[in-house]
């Protein structure tokens, strides 16, 4: 199973940065993913998650109404949205699978896979 994050950046405050992650060795409409964040000296925290049953969506209450979620099964492909971007989403954003539905942003020890990282940061 491999998870590959892409699409991060310098962004200033106020932009928007789209992030994708591809999934191959699974079959995505049987997994939830989820997209993580760790800034510098903090834990990792939940972002987003999408049950792909049926798509539900979830968010953490920090980004709710700024971020979206969606996939693209025939494209085994998860994207995170990120608009009205503030400095302190500054972090290593992940993404994660876990082969069960999760309605819910789930924890880190919930995943089943993870992916590589890609940095995002928002400064002027």
């Amino acid at each position: 199973v491999q998870l590959q994050a892409s699409g991060g950046g310098l962004v200033q405050p106020g932009g928007s940065l789209g992030l994708s992650c591809v999934v191959s060795g699974i079959t995505l409409e049987y997994y939830s993913i989820a997209w993580f964040r760790q800034a510098p000296g903090k834990e990792r925290e939940g972002v987003s998650c999408i049950a792909n049953s049926v798509g539900s969506e979830s968010y953490a209450d920090s980004v709710k109404g700024r971020f979206t979620i969606s996939r693209n099964n025939a494209k085994n492909t998860v994207y995170l949205q990120m608009n009205s971007l503030k400095p302190e989403d500054t972090a290593v954003y992940y993404c994660a699978a876990a082969a069960q539905y999760y309605y819910w942003v789930p924890t880190p020890q919930d995943m089943n896979y993870w992916g590589e990282g890609t940095q995002v940061t928002v400064s002027s």
